[in-house]
């Protein structure tokens, strides 16, 4: 009788083995096949893993450890990204330095990695937070300073009226400051942005040619919303001003009745002198400054605003006088901050219109108008258009895009959604942003030899009172001389967000030690792109298009080969607490992976993570579920006892064994792993139905199941003395001729009524089939004192005996 089960010594004892002989280092050999994997690098927070990070991380360390089986060159890293808000946040309150709080819950985070096994690299572990890192971040962003993709820009930031600070759009709750629950309203900020937006078409295009799974291409292209369309001037009535819109549907230029400004467009102030209701208007203004972008655009269903009195604009297409309204649904930081309004072709304009007793004129007729006025798939005729009237659609845009040019009032246009990056916060705990203010030269990079900037050691992190950042406390640090003319200057206080670390993340792991560049030319020839990259879908517009924006701007400078950072993008579901909701603490749902590992050992959590349902779905955790996986690795375990000598697979096991060798390899492949597991718990059903296994049986079903129960897997191997290391093994391979069944069961029938089932080779001859089937209890009793008529055979599938 084998020892019993013990997780808890075994996976101990693996891990300090894998560790010692580096079982997991990425090789230097270029010359061998590569693959690359990658999951998102976690945030280190205080709360250390929940057992939703396993799920992604067990599913691609199966995918690493069969392709180190196959005989690739496998790097799997991992690393923190260590900056951000909780950490200073909680640095603040508990007046601990953030680097400190930082490297505690990394250490944390750490260990609970390897006590699950993962088979990181761990010599190339990397954090957003230590110099030698940020040093290239730095580096990075004086490139695209540079080439003048990073530059200042006046923008409305999320101000608490109490902290005196700005906010990220996750700490602002209902309109209200998430620390201190304080009203928070929108202040104009000088920021750095980066210009993204030069490249939204390439971020576009270029998804043709990666393999990303359909929800991510989709999320990203509706993120970055290209459309075409025209650039149209309203001229303000008896003045010299225009405003200016962007309008999809040009065409409809003759319907639009009204105008909508943003509360915040600058023609208010301008023109405040000769607004007759100015107070109403800043009134309104405040109310909206009180709201967030998604308040304002998505969540606003009752339709508010306020007629602009004393200015009105013109519609050049008919020349008539129109009135301007302003309302918090436009957004100044999206298009011109104004639009056009056509209430018969657009909902939120007729919504608007409705309220407000404004003229709602027809200027398409027939075809579908209201749902797809303004987008691409509109059909219809022209009408109440003079020269437009009986064009179709498509036609009449091109139409109207000519006549403006001619009057040279508008021109065509393409237009993104997309914003430029916001790339600057006033906080202390982010990357420093090498650059000098200086009244002469403006803003001049520090030299590259100066690189990294590091933060300075402060007393206090919390913000300014005038929302500067804490660094800009720090006079020592502040004060310095120009680099280009000498004379005294002021450092940059604000610091990058969080999204700058990440967003180059994976091309350190190539090469994390190099002092003279970012990776070798070498390394990044050999290891990029990344093959396969698994994240969450929460990252998908806005990580996934900053990272793929770096990568393609270092692409354009020459300093990585590749156009796309990652060949293949996959995201997984979340796990819900029993309850199906989204773990959370008010909840009382969440599951620690410590107390599963420490009941039931990490195998059985891996298993379970992956058994649990289809990847890419969300799924509901259950207790029930943990145990059954246990006992299935417990039924492996005591396989042992059932084993008989023979290297090779047993006669009645052959298909199956060569069955589940391609089942199991090809849903790894295609994140089924799910249906990888009840495969492999289908072939211990039948060992165990059989009452023996064979060595070689065995043996492969160790290797099969290694990838999901390492540990377990592993000791096993050891135990039956197979030589080696299981993880130096090679995967298996299946014949495929091997995997079609050679036995088949037929039914067999006596006048039409099937009285057994029998099995035959699929191939056996007709008289061999007869013998069996005149073997059966059954059949003798049916045909018994009878006289048998006609016998007919179907080969493969029914045997039918005609009786009198």
């Amino acid at each position: 009788m084998s020892v019993t089960y013990n997780p808890k010594t075994i996976e101990k004892k693996w891990q300090g083995i894998w560790e010692t002989e580096k079982a997991f280092r990425a090789g230097d050999d270029y010359s061998k096949p590569k693959f690359y994997a990658l999951v998102e690098f976690p945030y280190p927070s205080g709360q250390g893993l929940h057992v939703g990070h396993p799920r992604p991380y067990t599913a691609l360390d199966i995918i690493a450890r069969k392709r180190r089986m196959q005989g690739y060159n496998v790097l799997y890293p991992m690393g923190w990204d260590a900056f951000g808000l909780p950490t200073e946040n909680y640095a603040i309150k508990n007046h601990i330095h953030p680097k400190e709080v930082t490297k505690r819950n990394v250490a944390n985070f750490k260990s609970q990695l390897q006590n699950l096994g993962y088979s990181f690299d761990w010599d190339r572990e990397i954090n957003t937070t230590d110099p030698n890192y940020y040093k290239w971040t730095q580096w990075i962003f004086l490139k695209l300073f540079e080439k003048g993709l990073a530059y200042k820009s006046e923008m409305p930031i999320n101000w608490c009226t109490s902290c005196k600070v700005g906010l990220a759009n996750e700490e602002v709750v209902n309109g209200k400051c998430e620390r201190c629950n304080s009203e928070v309203v929108h202040k104009v900020k000088s920021q750095w942005m980066l210009k993204i937006t030069e490249y939204a078409d390439k971020l576009i295009n270029d998804l043709d040619e990666v393999d990303y799974i359909d929800r991510v291409k989709v999320s990203q292209k509706n993120w970055i919303g290209r459309s075409e369309g025209a650039e149209v001037d309203f001229k303000l009535a008896g003045r010299e001003d225009s405003l200016r819109v962007y309008t999809t549907r040009p065409d409809t230029l003759f319907g639009a009745t009204y105008m909508v400004i943003s509360p915040e467009h600058p023609m208010i102030d301008k023109y405040k002198e000769e607004i007759n209701n100015f107070d109403a208007i800043v009134e309104y203004r405040d109310l909206a400054a009180k709201k967030s972008d998604f308040e304002r655009t998505e969540l606003v269903k009752e339709k508010t605003g306020v007629c602009v009195k004393g200015i009105t604009a013109i519609n050049p297409a008919n020349g008539k006088e129109i009135p301007i309204w302003i309302s918090d649904y436009v957004l100044m930081t999206y298009g011109t901050g104004a639009i056009m309004a056509v209430p018969a072709h657009d909902e939120r304009d007729w919504e608007f219109a409705k309220k407000f007793d404004l003229p709602i004129i027809e200027v398409v007729a027939g075809g579908d108008v209201q749902e797809a006025a303004f987008t691409d798939t509109a059909t219809g005729k022209l009408v109440n258009s003079d020269f437009l009237n009986g064009m179709e659609v498509k036609d009449a845009k091109v139409k109207m895009i000519e006549w403006l040019g001619e009057k040279g009032i508008g021109k065509k246009k393409v237009n993104f959604k997309l914003r430029d990056w916001v790339f600057s916060r006033q906080r202390y705990w982010g990357e420093p942003i090498p650059l000098v203010h200086c009244d002469c030269c403006g803003y001049v990079p520090i030299p590259e030899s100066e690189l990294p900037l590091q933060l300075p050691e402060v007393e206090t992190y919390e913000p300014t009172d005038n929302g500067e950042s804490p660094l800009a406390h720090m006079t020592d640090w502040l004060n310095t001389p120009c680099p280009k003319c000498g004379k005294p200057a002021k450092r940059e206080t604000d610091t990058m967000p969080q999204w700058a670390g990440s967003s180059w993340y994976f091309l350190r792991y190539i090469d994390p030690t190099n002092t003279e560049a970012f990776a070798s030319k070498e390394a990044l020839d050999y290891w990029m792109p990344v093959d396969w990259y698994n994240g969450g879908m929460e990252h998908t517009t806005l990580h996934l298009l900053y990272s793929r924006f770096w990568h393609k701007f270092l692409y354009d400078q020459g300093l990585v080969s590749t156009k796309e950072p990652y060949q293949k993008r996959t995201s997984h579901g979340m796990i819900l607490g029993e309850n199906g909701e989204k773990m959370s603490k008010s909840r009382g749902n969440v599951v620690n992976p410590d107390d599963i590992v420490d009941e039931f050992g990490a195998d059985t959590l891996r298993t379970y993570e992956m058994f649990i349902g289809a990847f890419e779905l969300s799924a509901a955790w259950s207790q029930e579920g943990v145990k059954g996986c246990r006992r299935f690795l417990d039924r492996i375990w005591k396989l042992q006892d059932m084993i008989v000598d023979g290297e090779e697979y047993s006669k009645e096991l052959e298909t199956k064994m060569h069955q589940t060798i391609k089942k199991v390899s090809g849903d790894f492949e295609n994140l089924k792993f799910n249906t990888a597991i009840a495969a492999m718990m289908s072939l211990v059903n039948d060992f165990y139905k059989a009452g023996k296994v064979t060595r070689g049986e065995f043996k492969t079903l160790l290797i099969l199941m290694n990838p999901v129960a390492s540990h377990m897997t592993e000791e096993l191997w050891e135990m039956m003395n197979y030589g080696g290391r299981l993880y130096e093994t090679t995967w298996p391979k299946w014949d495929e001729e091997k995997t079609v069944e050679s036995t088949i069961e037929i039914a067999v029938q006596v006048n039409g009524k099937v009285k057994d089932t029998i099995t035959v080779e699929k191939e056996e001859e007709q008289d061999s089939v007869k013998e069996k089937v005149f073997a059966s209890d059954s059949v003798k009793a049916a045909v018994e004192g009878k006289n048998i008529v006609k016998e007919i055979y179907v080969k493969g599938r029914i045997y039918n005996i005609v009786v009198k």
